[in-house]
């Protein structure tokens, strides 16, 4: 009698543990509630984020239409057509931020190397190393490119070196942190098996680091080369040189038909230099 007490005992354990555990689908049904809840929560904050900043900036869509014909206006009148018999005088501009551009992102892909590497976990030397580099790559970052330059102009005057120099200190803040990224994203197994062969550093850096390096370093080295067309122009504007500076001249002259040639000319560049980059990155890579 003991032990039938025992049995059904048991029974009954068992089914109340398989009636008290849910089912996998109730199971699913929770879990996808609670996915969904936090999901609302989340888009809810952006849309209030959003709706906040879009009251406090003043933004209207009504004056955005409104203002329409007025650039309209401005753009036909003032600016059109382009005045192009100053487009002699804009050829050596053009080539400063040209020049400008190629120093600056030699500069930034030659520091950047060394910082990214220094500051990549998979190759620093040293854990505080990696936190030191990755530190001073994200000062730079946080800077912008002009900034530096009205810093690097009130330092060594107006011309083309303060503005080369400030593409490439700001470039490393860029590139530093892209070439960390990347270097901490490859196969370390790779790295290993060239190291057990007696390897030293430089052929484990050439024959395993490199080939998982170098696609991402080439894309990225082009990509801020055509930045640093897009802020040569703007740097141009605060005294570094370049086509930037004769687009201000023209501006404070009010003569905006050859502010428009200036601008023609560095749209130009900027498709020139881009047709140019690609075409090289395909060739590389």
């Amino acid at each position: 009698m003991g032990n039938s007490e025992k049995v059904l005992s048991s029974t009954n354990d068992v089914k109340t543990f398989y009636q008290s555990t849910p089912s996998p689908y109730e199971f699913y049904k929770k879990q996808k509630i609670k996915r969904t809840s936090k999901k609302a929560i989340i888009y809810a904050f952006i849309i209030a984020v959003i709706m906040w900043s879009w009251y406090e900036s003043n933004f209207s869509i009504f004056s955005l239409f409104e203002g329409t014909g007025n650039i309209a206006t401005f753009i036909v009148q003032d600016m059109l057509p382009p005045d192009l018999s100053v487009l002699g005088t804009f050829i050596v501009p053009v080539m400063e931020t040209i020049y400008m551009s190629i120093v600056g992102v030699v500069f930034s892909v030659i520091f950047s190397i060394i910082f990214g590497f220094l500051a990549a976990t998979t190759t620093s030397v040293n854990p505080v190393v990696a936190h030191l580099f990755t530190a001073i790559i994200s000062f730079l970052r946080s800077v912008p490119a002009i900034v530096l330059a009205m810093f690097l102009v009130g330092t060594f005057g107006l011309g083309t070196f303060a503005g080369a120099l400030a593409l490439g200190i700001s470039g490393i803040g860029i590139l530093g942190k892209s070439y960390k990224e990347i270097l901490e994203e490859i196969d370390m197994e790779q790295v290993e098996a060239v190291k057990a062969t007696g390897a030293n550093w430089l052929q484990i850096a050439g024959q395993a680091i490199w080939p998982q390096f170098k696609p991402g370093f080439v894309s990225w080295s082009f990509y801020k080369m055509d930045l640093n067309i897009r802020e040569a122009a703007i740097l141009g504007m605060i005294g570094a040189g370049g086509i930037g500076y004769s687009l201000q001249y023209s501006i404070n002259l009010f003569r905006y038909d050859q502010a428009a040639t200036a601008i023609l000319m560095i749209f130009i560049l900027i498709i020139v230099v881009e047709y140019i980059t690609l075409t090289l990155r395909k060739r590389i890579l």
